[in-house]
């Protein structure tokens, strides 16, 4: 097995990077990938860069130059369950987009035209391990599996929260997830999405992510890096 392991943020890959033997250092779109490993396992980690196009780049590029055989995403979301608080994890039962609108056209909101599918399903055995190191690594944070839902806004108003909230039924939202998940399922690559909440998603979004954001990057990369070293 090789992982591939994204986070959008220097924040997000900052401690992997400094717990990896790096082997070899490749650029390719502007992107740096670090190849090495954590403990016994196979990895390349990468700061892909903020939103959804970059994100999809980046998991073809892991594809196609590294041949991954998994793919992790690491990062923070905002809130949008009053039951997930900051510091809580995030682990995608699935992921889809909020910001997709072909409704006119019959497909549901959210779902992109000729795709086939809304949701793009979270792999049940990394879901597994992500819970099983956490477990180990901070037994008492609070983790929930759900939907992650993802666009190319940072939402920080309440009635866009419950918007999405409402149409989605999402646990966290974030830029890069669903994204992520779609160049995943395209490739037949299984992944997970594990999510730190830095804010609520709603108005204390503006004191709240920069206070929290980098706690809570470096918290979910630990935890990453607990589960690699536990495969």
């Amino acid at each position: 097995m090789k992982f591939g392991i994204i986070g959008a943020m220097a924040e997000e890959v900052a401690h992997l990077k400094s717990e990896m033997d790096v082997k070899s250092t490749v650029t390719k779109a502007s992107m740096e990938f670090f190849e090495g490993t954590i403990g016994n396992t196979e990895v390349v980690v990468v700061q892909s860069g903020i939103a959804k196009v970059n994100a999809a780049i980046c998991v073809q590029i892991l594809v196609d130059l590294f041949d991954v055989t998994h793919v992790i995403n690491t990062g923070v979301a905002g809130s949008l369950d009053a039951r997930i608080d900051i510091g809580d994890i995030v682990l995608s039962e699935d992921a889809c987009y909020h910001d997709v609108d072909a409704t006119i056209f019959g497909y549901k909101k959210g779902e992109v035209p000729q795709l086939g599918t809304r949701e793009f399903k979270g792999d049940s055995w990394l879901i597994d391990k992500a819970k099983a190191a956490i477990k180990e690594a901070a037994p008492d944070v609070n983790v929930f599996v759900g939907r992650v839902c993802s666009g190319d806004q940072f939402i920080a108003d309440d009635t866009v929260k419950e918007n999405i909230k409402t149409d989605f039924g999402g646990l966290c939202t974030e830029m890069e997830g669903a994204a992520i998940a779609q160049a995943s399922y395209l490739n037949h690559v299984p992944f997970v999405i594990i999510r730190a909440i830095s804010d609520k998603a709603d108005g204390s979004g503006s004191v709240d992510y920069p206070t929290f954001e980098k706690k809570a990057a470096k918290d979910c990369a630990a935890l990453v890096d607990s589960m690699l070293r536990n495969l």
